[in-house]
């Protein structure tokens, strides 16, 4: 019993902490997802949070992906766009800065992910402003 409570925890916890977009590339093995955080960030207006997005492949996907992210008014995301090359991990931390007069609640960061060939995937994630 306590095993099957241990792996049930896990695999919520796994559940809980990314959220993955459609597929993009091609069919079959041939595909790869943006994966980002789950959960919303929160960042205090004037500071600055880093969180980490994916680039999740397929088995046959050997393609490099672009990953470009819009951020909306108040908020800066650095990189703003890179390339994941076929050989690299796939990870990549975001650095989001907050300006000092950011609009407070809640805003979504959108990211793309294009392959060298074949369709796009996005997928967004949120973040909640507030106050210093």
């Amino acid at each position: 019993m306590k095993k099957v409570l241990v792996v049930g925890l896990i695999a919520v916890a796994a559940l809980v902490g990314c959220k993955k977009s459609e597929e993009g590339g091609r069919a079959g093995n041939d595909t790869f997802r943006v994966v980002v955080p789950a959960m919303t960030t929160d960042v205090k207006q004037g500071e600055v949070q880093t969180v980490r997005v994916s680039v999740e492949r397929g088995e046959g996907f050997k393609q490099g992906v672009k990953l470009e992210v819009k951020a909306p008014t108040g908020l800066q995301v650095d990189p703003e766009s890179t390339m994941v090359k076929p050989g690299d991990k796939g990870d990549v931390q975001l650095t989001i800065t907050a300006a000092k007069d950011a609009p407070l609640g809640g805003q979504k960061i959108m990211v793309k992910g294009t392959p060298d060939q074949g369709e796009s995937a996005e997928l967004e994630f949120k973040v909640t402003v507030s106050a210093r």
